[in-house]
């Protein structure tokens, strides 16, 4: 068995979850390469992330909607020689929408932003896997999704095609990879309380005239566990996703929701 430090790609690194996946991975030992838009935020978040290697993190900045933005990403892996043990791939999503017809020229923006090019950063990211089973070395990516793919919601309809696509090319992708021993799992989250959620609940708390502890109680009425996850909860699932837990699970969407999606 290959007991080397795992060098894991995260995008949306920066972002409330990526914060914490990437905290959570890094004290596990994992070597990071952190991916986000913003390279001065990437910068911060590498110095602040525990490293036991001397090499420590890394990063680079891509914007996933710009084909060119990841062809740069893409040389960047190959210039810099990066062999990569997994992925967390959380592709940009669509505001919410109850539009179920928008336009073509709407259409094609929510797939490129949202499809087209996180597929294409994946891709190359694939390319700098070597996965080895003779050593029991297998490489693992998350692809983080949303409940949408498994229950549909009416106020996100554009998600709910979308994700729906990214459970799809999952499967897809573990039946073309299985062999080498690639894993790919997706992870479909509900609520989540990211600093963002929170303060929105917060400010609809205060228009309705109500504490926030009582709004939040609201809007998880329809919860089975009575509350929200946490991006804290959302890295372990990561982490658990990327470990030897799934070393027999492929093409499998994990609902991460506190019981919220009825659909068996």
């Amino acid at each position: 068995m290959d007991h080397t430090p795992r060098t894991i790609l995260v995008t949306g690194a920066t972002g409330g979850i990526g914060r914490a996946v990437c905290l959570r991975l890094a004290e596990g030992g994992a070597t990071l390469l952190l991916a986000a838009r913003d390279a001065a935020r990437l910068q911060s978040l590498c110095a602040e992330l525990p490293a036991l290697g001397p090499a420590g993190h890394g990063w680079i900045s891509v914007d996933m909607t710009l084909d060119a933005s990841v062809q740069q990403f893409a040389d960047a892996l190959s210039e810099r020689h990066v062999i990569l043990d997994g992925v967390v791939l959380m592709p940009p999503q669509d505001p919410p929408t109850a539009d179920a017809l928008p336009s073509s020229e709407k259409w094609r923006e929510v797939l490129q932003n949202s499809f087209v090019g996180p597929l294409a950063l994946l891709k190359a990211a694939i390319g700098a896997m070597q996965p080895d089973l003779t050593q029991g070395r297998r490489c693992k990516i998350v692809i983080v999704s949303g409940i949408s793919s498994a229950q549909v919601l009416g106020h996100y309809a554009s998600s709910n095609v979308i994700r729906c696509a990214w459970l799809a090319e999952a499967k897809t992708l573990a039946f073309a990879l299985g062999e080498r021993g690639i894993h790919v799992n997706t992870l479909s989250l509900g609520g989540t309380l990211t600093p963002g959620y929170a303060a929105s609940l917060e400010k609809r708390a205060a228009n309705a005239g109500v504490s926030y502890a009582q709004r939040l109680a609201e809007e998880t009425a329809n919860v089975p566990l009575r509350k929200y996850g946490t991006p804290q909860d959302v890295a372990g699932a990561v982490d658990g996703l990327l470990s030897a837990f799934t070393d027999h699970m492929t093409g499998h969407n994990v609902l991460h929701d506190g019981g919220f999606t009825r659909a068996y």
